[in-house]
């Protein structure tokens, strides 16, 4: 089934010079396209967005200081099973446990600090799509 999921380069990707790694990395996979990139800052209103279900949690505001320190890159990619995919790809948040192979598990470091989002699932795609990409039919 194709899908279309959203991807962040957060700012430590950005920062450490991986936005070519990571998105060479998703254009390789077979059947996978990037069909929207753009760089930018976020500012808190789009960060209070995508982060609400985290309101409230001990990490929420060292994660939007983070999330706003500096660029990130935003990208729609298009693909058969996709958003499974690219979570696959970007390993889990932990990078300790993160397998090599896998973005974190070759880049991270820590795990606030992890690199790339990849939506979760298909509602949260749809969520997360419309935040970043509004004008996205």
């Amino acid at each position: 089934m194709t899908q279309r999921t959203l991807v962040l380069l957060k700012p430590d990707a950005v920062r450490r010079g991986l936005i070519g790694e990571i998105i060479g990395r998703i254009e390789r996979k077979a059947g996978w396209s990037v069909t929207a990139l753009e760089m930018r800052t976020l500012d808190r209103a789009i960060l209070e967005q995508h982060y609400a279900e985290h309101v409230g949690r001990p990490f929420y505001e060292p994660l939007v200081t983070f999330m706003s320190s500096g660029p990130v890159v935003a990208v729609v990619v298009e693909g058969e099973r996709v958003i499974e995919g690219v979570r696959q790809l970007a390993g889990p948040t932990d990078p300790i446990a993160a397998a090599p192979g896998s973005i974190r598990g070759d880049y991270g470091t820590i795990v606030r600090e992890n690199l790339i989002h990849a939506s979760d699932s298909e509602e949260s795609a749809i969520r997360e799509l419309k935040i970043f990409f509004p004008g996205l039919s």
